[in-house]
């Protein structure tokens, strides 16, 4: 290729006198200048060794004929394919070859490798499913309400938010997967089989017994059965189906203003008594039994959409146990009535220390536990303690929940046989529907 003209110099050819190139004293017109990247660098030479004819002279030979290299232009446009390692060989041996000689692009070339870096390709996008969870509990944390939720409140609050994020977080199909719902009667365990929707509408149904009590809206209507097992069947049997997601915007209003309604009630509400038909428990102690539940079916959803799901706090899962423990040895007294548990063997005054059974629960919300096993009236004592029994904590809220046999719940026993066994079987009693 020529080299570009100025106005005082000879072109290509020499500077013939013939007059053809130019005319003399006129201004000669530069070609179009190539850019930068067109020219070639001059082929690299390469010293062979001495032949063996004795020639002593070094024979020097291009590495790459003239006609076949690739231009600078070429090379560098391939630097990013390079980077990616996206080559072929021979352009992967090109371009490494080119680098050795040219600065400007291989300090591109580390660039680019520098950037490759940084892309993560095998990085998962998704977002944590706990992350809304985790961001919430911590706004919660530092800022504290004008009007805060009563302590005994706030196990049923944290519930119905985790499960409100959750239902926030499953797509539209998945509100009609299928749900069984599992709990114990008698002797032998039982089930239910519904949908993601149906759980939350059962939940709806079930919470509108506190809020009836409170003097809310019932969902059901002021004149609706007041237990569970009743509530539920009625509004399954009522409900157009199949019961849509649409259930979950009432159920979420509904808790908002259970919540609400008692942190502005004041402390003499969390002895209202809330009736549920065949039994009656104080509002701290409805409101704790509806978290306790609302986990439950929570976690129910979450198997059935594959979504992790993790226990409630510590000192949430510890009120929750206690209310268990408490509720024991009025749940194996109705047994003993039912003929499904044995007689009481030490009767003593009300108020008097009776025979007890050891209940040792481990793990978070763990702690220990006397129940008494003659009399709801008796007073527990270790004194008197006949049996011990050690459970998890999450198990023996499954047992309680009749997720789990009463035969497979206790890690260790020790002491009378016949004790553990009743109180086993009534704590799984104290499920339902």
């Amino acid at each position: 290729m020529s080299g570009p003209l100025d106005g005082g110099g000879h072109g290509g050819h020499g500077g013939d006198d013939d007059g053809r190139d130019e005319v003399r004293g006129a201004p000669r017109i530069p070609g179009p200048r190539p850019a930068a990247d067109d020219y070639d660098p001059p082929p690299r030479v390469i010293p062979l060794p001495r032949p063996t004819n004795g020639n002593a002279d070094l024979v020097e030979v291009p590495s790459v004929p003239a006609a076949h290299a690739p231009s600078h232009s070429v090379l560098k446009s391939l630097l990013g394919a390079w980077a990616l390692s996206a080559c072929s060989a021979d352009e992967t041996a090109a371009v490494e070859a080119h680098l050795g000689e040219c600065a400007p692009c291989a300090e591109e070339a580390l660039r680019l490798r520098d950037a490759v870096g940084l892309l993560h390709t095998d990085r998962d996008l998704d977002l944590d499913p706990m992350l809304r969870f985790r961001v919430l509990e911590n706004c919660l944390g530092r800022r504290p309400a004008r009007i805060p939720v009563p302590v005994w409140a706030t196990p049923y609050d944290a519930e119905t938010a985790r499960l409100d994020a959750l239902l926030r977080d499953i797509g539209e199909s998945e509100w009609h997967a299928p749900v069984r719902l599992k709990w114990f009667e008698g002797e032998r365990a039982v089930s239910r089989k519904t949908t993601v929707a149906g759980v939350i509408g059962h939940l709806m149904t079930v919470d509108g017994v506190v809020a009836s009590a409170l003097g809310l809206d019932d969902p059901l209507g002021p004149d609706a059965p007041r237990g569970p097992v009743e509530r539920t069947e009625r509004f399954w049997s009522t409900t157009d189906r199949p019961i849509t997601r649409s259930v979950h915007e009432p159920w979420r209003d509904q808790s908002h203003t259970l919540i609400r309604t008692v942190s502005f009630a004041g402390r003499g509400v969390a002895e209202l008594s809330v009736s549920y038909g065949d039994f009656a428990l104080p509002l701290r102690d409805s409101l704790l039994d509806r978290a306790f539940e609302c986990w439950m079916h929570a976690g129910d959803i979450a198997d059935a959409v594959d979504y992790p799901y993790e226990p409630p706090s510590g000192s949430h899962l510890h009120h929750m146990i206690d209310l268990g423990a408490r509720l024991l040895p009025a749940a194996l007294a109705d047994r003993r009535r039912a003929g499904l548990a044995a007689p009481p063997r030490h009767l003593v005054a009300a108020g008097a220390p009776g025979r007890s059974l050891h209940l040792e629960v481990e793990g978070a919300g763990g702690g220990n536990w006397y129940i008494a096993l003659d009399s709801p009236a008796a007073i527990a004592s270790p004194d008197r303690t006949v049996a011990q029994v050690a459970l998890d904590g999450v198990e023996f809220c499954r047992l309680v929940a009749g997720h789990i046999a009463p035969e497979e719940a206790a890690a260790g026993q020790d002491g009378d046989r016949e004790a553990i066994r009743d109180v086993l079987f009534a704590a799984a009693s104290l499920s339902r529907l």
